[in-house]
């Protein structure tokens, strides 16, 4: 009785020996792939404004109101359309006195700030530098950073993709050729998260007219993982 039992048992796990074999994964080689495309970029972003103070809040707002009139009246002048430029920044803040001493705590309100920012696209890099000069001509006493941008980022992303796969399959060969393998198809293929710029040409320093502006190059980066299937080299 106890002889049949074993064999019953042995039965019983015979078939789920090939289902585990089927279960296992094919040899494979598994490699990062890298690639780094350079490309000057092709349009840029400007923040530029007013800041005006007075002693009454009306007053500050009005001076405001008439200088950034001048400002987006210059900027239509210079050919940049109004869809190109959003108003990104609106206040009015009071000035309070200040003492170096210390018994006096409370200081009044001595005058009003107003300020006007907007944000300006120019789809044409080499513009940027007269852009700017239009502002500050306009009555702009306050130029942000600007921001250098790749607009059609698609296009040379699918260039650094088919370079990172090339620095995939590279870099199997050379573990197939130690390993005395030869290698076969690509099992999988997946991108590492999303890609973006290594660096981006920014300028965040206040500027003033007639300011240099160096675009530089936006670096784009993709990263792949591959396996890739191996079998004896015949």
């Amino acid at each position: 009785m106890k002889y049949s039992l074993v064999l019953a048992a042995v039965a019983a796990t015979w078939p789920a020996v090939p289902a585990l074999a089927q279960t296992m994964p094919p040899p494979a080689i598994s490699v990062t792939g890298e690639a780094n495309v350079s490309v000057p970029p092709d349009q840029a972003q400007i923040d530029g404004g007013v800041t005006s103070d007075a002693k009454t809040a009306r007053e500050a707002s009005d001076a405001n109101n008439a200088a950034m009139g001048k400002v987006l009246a210059a900027l239509k002048g210079a050919g940049i359309e109004e869809k190109d430029y959003q108003t990104s920044r609106l206040s009015l803040q009071p000035q309070f006195a200040t003492s170096s001493k210390a018994s006096e705590r409370t200081p009044g309100i001595v005058s009003f700030r107003a300020s006007n920012r907007v944000t300006v696209r120019i789809r044409d890099v080499a513009k940027v530098a007269n852009i700017i000069d239009v502002l500050v001509g306009a009555g702009a006493n306050e130029i942000g950073g600007i921001n250098f941008t790749v607009t059609q980022t698609s296009k040379h992303l699918d260039e650094a993709r088919e370079k990172a796969i090339a620095d995939a399959r590279r870099k199997a060969e050379i573990y197939a050729k130690a390993a005395g393998v030869t290698l076969g198809e690509p099992i999988s293929i997946s991108e590492e998260g999303a890609p973006v710029p290594l660096h981006r040409g920014k300028v965040a320093a206040p500027m003033a007219a007639g300011a240099p502006v160096a675009q530089g190059e936006e670096t784009l980066s993709v990263t792949v993982n591959v396996s890739w299937a191996i079998k004896p080299k015949e």
